[in-house]
């Protein structure tokens, strides 16, 4: 086959497969994930069941991939970027605020949706265990860097404030300020800012 016909072909796929994945996070945003399944998928793309199947073997591979589909589509490591960027521990942890208050406005339903039925649905289960696990991480980054700058407040080890950080940036914290207290992404990021410094950094 040649290279002319072979690349409009995994143009194609890629297109079809991209638009399976946004099919995918329509439904857990709009339904949840107990209704996304591969029927309602297809039924959403406007596709066949077995055209579903071409690209992804099962349910749970649909989900695996979709996590990383939102990741892509939202440029999460792009976005935070930055924090790694910045040029002290403090500031890091000020643009961590405001880049996560961005962040979650974009990708709140879709994160609240898999969280609702992690209990239930094991594909959900992973997905929500691979969010976590990210989301501890890049805590767990910015504690070590108070904390090796000298910055870390007293009370506070690395591992604890990791995991106070966790709590603080949780989904339903975001759900309270974005939905019920209809608080912009500018005002949550500047009071979550706020919030973490005289948490989290030694006074002078």
């Amino acid at each position: 086959m040649s290279r002319s016909i072979e690349e409009p072909r995994n143009a194609r796929s890629r297109r079809s497969r991209a638009a399976l994945l946004r099919a995918a996070r329509e439904l857990v945003e709009e339904q949840g994930m107990a209704a996304t399944t591969m029927a309602a998928v297809a039924a959403r793309a406007g596709v066949s069941r077995r055209a579903v199947y071409l690209h992804f073997s099962s349910r749970a591979d649909l989900i695996s991939e979709l996590f990383g589909y939102v990741n892509e589509v939202e440029d999460l490591e792009g976005r935070f970027a930055p924090v790694g960027d910045a040029p002290d521990a403090v500031g890091a942890l000020e643009v961590f605020a405001h880049r996560h208050a961005e962040v979650m406005s974009r990708i709140l339903a879709v994160s609240r949706a898999v969280e609702r039925e992690a209990g239930s649905d094991p594909d959900a289960a992973r997905h929500w265990e691979t969010a976590l696990f990210w989301r501890q991480e890049t805590n767990r980054a910015l504690m070590i860097r108070l904390h090796d700058e000298g910055v870390l407040a007293p009370g506070w080890t690395v591992d604890t404030a990791t995991d106070m950080l966790l709590a603080l940036i949780s989904n339903g914290v975001t759900e309270t300020l974005l939905l019920n207290r209809e608080w912009d992404t500018t005002k949550i990021g500047e009071h979550m800012a706020l919030l973490l410094h005289s948490t989290f950094v030694a006074r002078d």
